[in-house]
């Protein structure tokens, strides 16, 4: 590896910039995240991401065409879905072949039993729900009869909600240790979460330990191949999730923005070489799947002013890109995630301002080039730089 060099990839987790061809497929034609939320706020504040040419990207009311934009421009997957799973994947290289799988009628009897057997538990709801429409609908059933709330989403998820009153963290864990064990085969589902809750009926609050569970990545992504380099690769939020831990070597535990961006701002400053992956989940957790336009543009200022004091604590050596795994279109029809490009912006020395169009992929490519300055001609992807 290049001593000297580092590079900072973070995901503005569903900060989707236009529908790919392919989106009437999932019902998402005309989507496109940020500029819709632009509209719905009157014009966003970001002048950060405006001056890196966050605005030469797309049209973006409040957002102008930046003067001299580092390089900017679109990127979109190669494979199937609409996941924060898949999305990370491609991000470093790994294309699946077929969707993850989905459970828009809830989970079949034979694998709500095979659950059953091998977590001890028995369960309510399992249907499509909304996280926090859940626990108001199932949370009273659940501290009555002990059942842990099930349930699933438009994405390819398997969630587990349970009060610390009825069932502690550390036992919710290990509940979802073991329906990762179930899920395999054609139920090899992207993730297994738990969602740990306290609070009083009618008063329900979601609790920071959530964690995930994903299924392994179907191939080797950029990550191995920078291991393979003796180059140390740091996770920040739920990228070591995602990627069930293959191709990391360092986490650092973030539940929500504030620590995720903290926990990146140290790394800018004080990282000697390797990578930092980032994920900011809280436009997609929070404030995307309520369609909150309002919590989602205040999200995205909170980025915006991280994102000007790492600029300042860049050094020659590095490379900065921010993008984006998926949309979260707060005018679509539905609160699922929505199929679009994800926005480039990579800040380097020498990067001239350039468009560029291409895969996810090319992301994983272009820090594998800058920190260990060759390719993976077998991977996916070309470097940008």
């Amino acid at each position: 590896m290049s001593p000297d060099r580092r590079a900072f990839v973070v995901v503005l987790d569903a900060c989707g910039v236009g529908a790919l061809p392919d989106a009437a497929d999932y019902g998402d034609a005309g989507t496109n995240t940020l500029a819709h939320l632009a509209d719905e706020v009157g014009g966003l504040d970001l002048p950060a991401l405006a001056e890196l040419g966050l605005g030469s990207i797309l049209p973006l009311r409040g957002v102008p065409p930046a003067g001299e934009p580092v390089v900017h421009g679109r990127l979109a997957p190669f494979g199937p879905g609409k996941e924060s799973t898949t999305g990370h994947w491609e991000l470093m290289g790994v294309v699946p072949q077929h969707p993850l799988p989905t459970y828009p009628d809830g989970f079949p009897p034979d694998v709500v039993s095979a659950l059953e057997q091998a977590t001890g538990l028995r369960f309510c709801c399992n249907r499509p729900y909304s996280g926090t429409e859940v626990l108001d609908a199932y949370g009273p059933h659940h501290l009555e009869t002990g059942e842990v709330i099930l349930y699933t989403s438009a994405d390819s998820v398997l969630q587990l909600a349970a009060h610390v009153d009825v069932l502690d963290e550390p036992a919710l864990y290990t509940a979802c240790e073991g329906a990762r064990a179930v899920m395999t085969g054609e139920h090899a589902v992207g993730r297994v979460i738990a969602r740990p809750f306290d609070g009083a009926r009618g008063a329900f609050h979601r609790r920071e330990g959530r964690r995930d569970y994903a299924v392994p990545p179907p191939g080797r992504s950029y990550l191995e191949e920078l291991q393979a380099d003796g180059v140390p690769v740091h996770a920040v939020g739920k990228i070591r999730d995602l990627f069930a831990g293959v191709g990391i070597d360092v986490k650092h535990a973030a539940a929500t923005n504030e620590t995720g961006i903290a926990a990146t701002t140290e790394l800018v400053a004080s990282l000697d070489a390797g990578l930092a992956f980032t994920n900011l989940v809280e436009t997609d957790q929070l404030y995307g799947h309520r369609h909150d336009v309002e919590g989602f543009h205040a999200a995205l200022q909170a980025i915006d002013v991280a994102v000007g004091e790492w600029l300042g604590l860049l050094r020659a050596g590095d490379l900065l890109v921010l993008t984006a795994d998926h949309g979260v279109d707060p005018m679509a029809p539905h609160t699922d995630h929505t199929r679009e490009h994800a926005p480039l912006l990579a800040s380097f020395e020498g990067h001239g301002g350039r468009h560029h169009d291409g895969p996810l992929a090319d992301v994983g490519a272009s820090v594998l080039g800058w920190l260990s300055d060759r390719d993976a001609p077998e991977l996916p992807g070309t470097s940008f730089l």
